[in-house]
């Protein structure tokens, strides 16, 4: 795993500068760079908008009796994609604006978590079908 991030942290660099290059070669430097700035102000609109709306719907759940587990996974995705969203470079803002579309979000947690840990998006009925609740009553009677 440690191998694997550490030939990320050195390809996803060359990416983006061989990437910005490139566009830049094509439009022209300041186009380039005013194209990373509007990518970064756009998401940073979008993860704001998009952070308030999985917050309130998590407090929704939470006034309904619901467990908003899977809003937390969703919490940590948006704030990911905040960092890349921030990042100068193409790549990172490709994949930071894939991280804003909830179906898409939604996707990657169900293949990263099996169903029943997470409950499903909104689905608690699901998380909860294996609990079995029984009360045991006892007609022994003891004779002194």
């Amino acid at each position: 795993m440690l191998r694997i991030l550490f030939i990320l942290f050195i390809l996803v660099p060359l990416l983006e500068l061989w990437l910005l290059i490139e566009v830049g070669s094509g439009i022209g430097g300041l186009p380039t760079i005013a194209l990373c700035l509007l990518t970064a102000a756009l998401g940073g609109f979008l993860i704001r908008w998009q952070g308030m709306s999985t917050l309130i719907d998590a407090q929704k759940r939470m006034l309904h009796g619901e467990a908003p587990i899977d809003h937390g996974l969703h919490g940590l995705m948006i704030a990911f994609s905040g960092i890349l969203l921030f990042t100068p470079g193409f790549v990172t803002d490709s994949i930071g604006f894939l991280l804003l579309f909830p179906p898409f979000r939604r996707l990657l947690i169900q293949r990263l978590l099996p169903i029943q840990q997470i409950g499903g998006m909104g689905n608690t009925a699901q998380a909860n079908a294996d609990i079995i609740d029984v009360e045991i009553i006892s007609h022994d009677k003891h004779i002194p």
